[in-house]
């Protein structure tokens, strides 16, 4: 019996844009040329924001990040949401911080069965691709600036 049919084969990006609450975050990964890191080998949990938690941002916040002259500033920020690894949401409520591959840490809150990670809280958990996991989340993870 071949067993394999229920892996997922869809990349991160791949996955996220099937489930269609991602859209904003596919634009900016695409903005940002960060598409084919996170089609790519390796193991990836992604805390992708969804599109209302873009909504959130300050008026016209998005579309600044979205410029060329701002890619550099984009690609932090969406680096701030990725966790070289593939962390399920069992896992990751065990967790007080985790190191992002932007390189600083994000924090890990668990209230019951509310998690957050920063201020931002886990909507939808453990959708799986084949090279990682995704989680929602409701806000922009935003790095401190040094």
């Amino acid at each position: 019996m071949n067993n394999t049919s229920s892996l997922p084969t869809r990349n991160l990006v791949d996955t996220a844009a099937a489930q269609g609450s991602f859209k904003t975050f596919g634009k900016a990964l695409e903005a940002a040329g960060l598409k084919e890191t996170l089609k790519g080998r390796g193991l990836y949990t992604v805390f992708a924001p969804t599109d209302a938690a873009f909504d959130k941002l300050p008026s016209g916040r998005l579309e600044n990040l979205l410029k060329p002259e701002n890619k550099v500033e984009l690609v932090s920020i969406l680096n701030y949401h990725v966790t070289p690894g593939k962390v399920l949401a069992a896992d990751v409520g065990k967790l007080h911080k985790t190191k992002t591959v932007q390189g600083q840490s994000a924090t890990i809150k668990t209230a019951g069965e509310n998690v957050m990670i920063n201020d931002a809280h886990i909507t939808l958990t453990d959708i799986s691709s084949s090279n990682g996991v995704i989680h929602a989340i409701d806000t922009v993870l935003v790095p401190t600036k040094h």
